[in-house]
């Protein structure tokens, strides 16, 4: 009687736990390669810090790590992939923040495909990148003052990375705040903005600084401004929008990885537990900081807060400068 009912007991955990969704003890975890998926273009900032942390996390954790890019909708098409991918743990995204804006530019009446809040959770936020406004040197602009007085005269051009993005919204910030008209060219991935600005396709940019700090100190592009709050480690000479007198012209480039809904939070612990570990190696933190980046690290409540913080101001400014995906 006593063992029967030690198996009724054992088999009704059982059952609540897997009513639960509990998982495997995270010892088991991974049992086959992670793919991590960069809703963006290889060579772009977010494609390197994946490759970055996947080189080193897949052997700590033993298995592979296949970097996939599926570039498209200001990130939603790799967003949805992940989002649809089994919530174990083998499936993550690394994306920059323009996931968290991608929303905000959909048509009225259309639903986006994927709730970038709801439909997945934060592992960590490695880092951030100094976000510049550049230009040809030809236009004959040495700062983003001297920029928007050739702007009031003749009509100008600046490419981003693609509808929705942050140098999208950075590119507004500045046409509004300098009372100049500036028409938005949206390509696929900053590289082609970058070679369409140097070439003098289009006049002006707005990148981390990743992409154009070689080309900057090449003299093949000039930089105008910090487009952050503050001014930048990477480059401490050069004076924000903010100080050379366009208030708000203030955004923020950064990086996240999120894993599905549902996937166990001793997976989500174990990831964030090694990537930071990762992110303090001396070799990987310098590589980082070379390209201009800053190593974040921190727990997913700290990329949870960010991400809440980012969809609502970022919202707000959609709407109050009605800035539409073209």
């Amino acid at each position: 009687m006593k063992f029967s009912r030690r198996i009724c007991a054992a088999l009704a955990m059982g059952a609540a736990a897997s009513a639960l969704g509990l998982a495997a003890p995270v010892s088991a975890y991974p049992t086959k390669p992670i793919t991590i998926i960069v809703p963006f273009p290889a060579g772009a900032g977010p494609d390197v810090m994946a490759r970055l942390i996947a080189e080193r996390l897949g052997p700590v954790l033993k298995e592979s790590i296949i970097v996939e890019n599926r570039p498209g909708a200001s990130g939603m098409v790799g967003a949805t992939a992940v989002a649809r991918a089994a919530a174990d743990g083998h499936t993550l995204l690394l994306t920059p923040n323009t996931l968290f804006i991608a929303p905000h530019l959909m048509p009225a009446g259309v639903k986006p495909p994927v709730d970038v809040i709801a439909d997945f959770v934060p592992v960590i936020m490695p880092s951030q990148t100094t976000m510049l406004m550049v230009a040809n040197p030809k236009i004959g602009a040495k700062n983003a003052k001297e920029f928007a007085e050739l702007a009031k005269k003749k009509p100008m051009n600046y490419a981003s990375s693609g509808n929705g993005s942050v140098l999208h919204i950075a590119g507004a910030l500045f046409a509004n705040s300098a009372g100049v008209n500036l028409t938005h060219v949206p390509y696929r991935g900053i590289a082609p903005a970058v070679t369409d600005v140097i070439a003098g396709h289009v006049e002006v940019t707005f990148s981390g600084i990743a992409p154009v700090r070689q080309h900057i100190a090449s003299g093949a592009l000039v930089a105008l401004a910090v487009v952050e709050p503050e001014r930048s480690p990477a480059m401490p000479e050069l004076q924000t929008a903010i100080e050379q007198g366009f208030k708000d012209v203030a955004v923020g480039g950064w990086y996240a990885v999120l894993a599905p809904k549902g996937t166990p939070q001793p997976v989500v612990d174990r990831l964030n537990k090694e990537i930071n570990a990762l992110l303090a190696l001396p070799d990987l933190k310098q590589k980082v900081e070379q390209t201009g980046e800053l190593i974040l690290g921190g727990t997913p409540e700290v990329l949870a807060k960010r991400v809440k913080a980012d969809y609502e101001r970022y919202g707000e400014i959609v709407r109050l400068l009605n800035i539409k995906a073209e």
